[in-house]
């Protein structure tokens, strides 16, 4: 059995791809132990979360009832804290916990002045169909811009949003824009069917325009458990995917001729193709593959997920906070993003259990729902982007190598 043979049943891969790949690595970084090591602590992580003596015998539906009463109890403990904060409503409460819990504040976006330019070169049909509006002008002189750009994509075609992207967003320049804070927008009222689109669509409440570095929230309450913390987290993952895209937008400012194609790569989330990969070349996958097929052969091979890094941040901060706070005891989650193990089910067949906190709180919820899907992908693409920032020496300096490389799409260890 080699080292690796654990690791490469968590990541439905052949050992031997790891084994290849870490002989490969070590002889260039000077270090033959960081595999072995990653190993080590996924096992001891697991041990500890479940106080058990032996963690690889506990059955797989036991595992699960432990990680559900863990989220039960956690998230009833953030409500109540949440709860307690200045606000006229729950959301008002959320932006203020998320306000003060994320410890990234500001960003290079676009100006705000040009997502009316845009509007107004473009006007939406559906949207001013929707607002009883006879013009731009005349919609926006009771509506917030930002409100109006979030509802886009979920009253205008795709074929709309598809021409208005590549004709308005291929022209900006530096002067374009602007170093500002990171704003959250509550929708109005006067959205409301809209939110619930976005909420039956995306099923959840919490959304973002990263070229303008907003985040906004669709008031529709959730009252499925799991759900609170969930949305939560992704707040708080929000303020950190925004700050990464940010630096991406200040680094491509520098590059006049190729600014437009860079930019718009960016916003579309473009992943190259897997079979181009060499030797010791780790993909850049900016988004979560396994939503659209969960057989994409890009999942399987070494890549590094800028989103996993997000979400660790944003977990982190949320994990700080609990750990400030003592009536919140979330700090139990903290660096479970990229934790998973295998468990024998009651029939004898074996499952990946992921122990991150936004996948659990998806299984809890869809178990609520009466459900049975158990969420992993967060915790797979953690786990890739974990191991190469183990090889690389840590989360700063993936996070300098992904800016480095990200136009390119991989990363070369050569």
């Amino acid at each position: 059995m080699t080292t690796s043979s654990d690791l490469g049943r968590v990541l439905g891969i052949d050992p031997y791809i790891l084994d290849n790949l870490n002989e490969k690595i070590s002889e260039r970084i000077g270090r033959s132990d960081v595999l072995q090591d990653f190993i080590d602590k996924n096992r001891s992580m697991i041990q500890k979360t479940l106080d058990v003596l032996d963690p690889t015998h506990t059955p797989a539906g036991e595992v699960r009832e432990i990680l559900r009463k863990k989220i039960l109890r956690h998230e009833k403990q953030l409500i109540g804290f949440v709860s307690k904060l200045e606000g006229d409503d729950e959301f008002e409460k959320v932006v203020k916990f998320a306000s003060e819990a994320a410890t990234v504040k500001s960003g290079l976006f676009l100006k705000k002045e040009f997502a009316e330019k845009i509007l107004k070169k473009r006007p939406p049909q559906n949207v001013l169909k929707y607002m009883g509006a006879t013009s731009i002008d005349d919609l926006l002189k009771g509506q917030d811009v930002t409100e109006v750009f979030s509802a886009l994509r979920f009253l205008e075609s795709d074929l709309w949003m598809h021409e208005t992207f590549e004709q308005e967003y291929s022209h900006f320049t530096a002067d374009d824009f602007e170093e500002r804070e990171i704003e959250i927008k509550v929708l109005g009222p006067e959205w409301q069917e809209v939110a619930r689109k976005f909420v039956a669509k995306k099923h959840h409440n919490v959304s973002h325009l990263k070229e303008f570095g907003v985040i906004f929230l669709n008031p529709i309450a959730e009252n499925v458990p799991g759900k609170f913390l969930r949305d939560t987290a992704l707040f708080l993952h929000y303020f950190h995917e925004i700050s990464f895209y940010s630096k991406l937008f200040a680094k491509y400012l520098v590059d006049k001729d190729n600014f437009s194609v860079k930019f718009k790569a960016l916003l579309r989330g473009d992943v190259q193709e897997a079979k181009n990969l060499k030797g010791t070349e780790w993909l850049i996958v900016q988004q979560y593959l396994w939503k659209k097929d969960p057989k994409d052969p890009r999942l399987f091979v070494p890549h590094v997920n800028p989103e996993s890094m997000h979400w660790a941040r944003g977990e982190r901060d949320l994990t700080y906070f609990g750990a400030l706070e003592p009536d919140i005891d979330l700090e139990g989650w903290h660096d479970l993003d990229w934790v998973g193990g295998i468990f024998e089910e009651e029939d004898g067949s074996e499952s990946l259990i992921s122990f991150d906190l936004e996948d659990n709180t998806m299984t809890l919820a869809s178990f609520m729902e009466g459900g049975r899907e158990n969420f992993n992908y967060h915790q797979r693409e953690a786990m890739w982007t974990k191991l190469f920032s183990e090889y690389v020496g840590g989360e700063d300096k993936m996070e300098e190598l992904l800016i480095e490389n990200f136009d390119k799409g991989v990363i070369n260890f050569g």
